[in-house]
């Protein structure tokens, strides 16, 4: 029966074990995006997992969303995530980068008065947190159809420089109401022409980006993240099974590396949600592997891989404090308790200096 510390073979990319590193945001980049020596630490504390998948890593200067956000669009971000990557396979690890376009999720207090873009000029839900305190989202400008082929550009550009690093690979963040999501889902796309009304229209960002990503690299090396259930940033759509049922069997027919799949959050079931059990419901249609994420715990990871519904389990929050989930999960240890506080910021704190099970035993 399988578990979470069985190998597996993720198209070439041999992994120890089926627990994977989920992608989250720590804003611990320098303020022009570059990745730090600080950043390294922390991946490199992370190594054992069977995949690390990073922060999600802005591919443009108008992709730009989140503070501290590293990037990979200049020569400098680049060469600064090569010493990541390089400290992570010295390590013993596997690295991908999520690459990512936050669209209407930004403000231009963060972006030199720059308004962010959307498929239509409806604002996201929620507030937008600058140092000067919290803030609306604003109204973003809806992109000119003839902007869009330059933003695939920058996604394949990205997964090129992404190479350059020295990652094994890259996953588009297609999900958790960013870029790609807001064109898929009906709730935030009203647009008329060829990227808008039909679901094989609003699909029709998130194929191209992924085909051109494929097309730098190639399918093996590109994975895509999607979140059906989720109501982040107030992205939502009238029929979400058809509109992913289309989505996944699209990215499926391009045989890309992996899907991530997200479960629906707490938030997300006390709303409310049309696909309650993600994975389940479309592991028939998917052929390539299976990343599931959100909300696992070991036996809830090891019964969603004992049921055939994915291949690896990705784990989030328990990554942020315990760098050795791994060793913990097998030996059924304690884990330590993360500290919300210091999700975000600067410097070590409640980033690198998390002790392992060996440290805190030896106190």
């Amino acid at each position: 029966m399988t578990n979470l510390f069985d190998s597996y073979d993720l198209n070439g990319l041999a992994l120890p074990n089926r627990i994977a590193m989920s992608a989250m945001t720590r804003t611990r980049a320098s303020e022009d995006g570059t990745p730090t020596d600080l950043m390294r630490d922390y991946y490199v504390q992370r190594a054992s997992a069977g995949l690390i998948v990073t922060e999600c890593t802005q591919v443009s200067d108008q992709a730009h969303g989140i503070i501290r956000c590293p990037g990979l669009h200049r020569d400098d971000q680049v060469a600064g995530w090569r010493k990541v990557t390089d400290a992570v396979h010295a390590a013993g690890g596997r690295i991908m980068c999520q690459v990512w376009h936050c669209g209407r999720v930004a403000h231009p207090g963060m972006r030199d008065g720059e308004q962010p873009v959307g498929p239509s000029p409806i604002p996201a839900t929620g507030d937008f947190f600058l140092p000067t305190g919290r803030v609306d989202f604003p109204v973003p400008r809806e992109l000119a159809i003839g902007e869009i082929p330059g933003i695939v550009a920058d996604f394949a550009q990205a997964t090129r420089n992404a190479r350059i690093a020295g990652f094994d690979g890259v996953e588009l963040h297609g999900a958790n109401g960013y870029l790609q999501d807001q064109f898929l889902q009906d709730g935030s796309n009203k647009r008329s022409d060829a990227y808008g009304g039909p679901v094989e229209n609003r699909a029709r960002l998130m194929i191209e980006t992924t085909a051109a990503m494929i097309k730098a690299w190639d399918a093996a090396h590109v994975g895509v993240r999607l979140s059906p259930s989720s109501f982040l940033y107030g992205v939502d759509d009238s029929d979400k099974l058809a509109t992913f049922g289309h989505v996944v069997r699209a990215l499926d027919a391009l045989k890309v590396g992996y899907l991530c799949m997200l479960e629906p959050n707490a938030k997300d079931s006390e709303r409310g949600v049309q696909i309650e059990h993600v994975a389940r419901t479309f592991r028939p249609m998917i052929s390539v592997p299976i990343i599931v994420n959100t909300g696992f715990d070991k036996a809830k990871a090891n019964a969603v891989l004992a049921a055939g519904d994915a291949d690896l389990v990705a784990f989030g929050v328990p990554y942020i404090a315990n760098p050795d989930l791994v060793a913990r999960l097998g030996s059924d240890a304690p884990l330590n308790k993360p500290d919300p506080t210091k999700f975000y910021g600067v410097g070590p704190e409640g980033y690198t200096d998390y002790p392992t099970l060996a440290l805190a035993q030896a106190a």
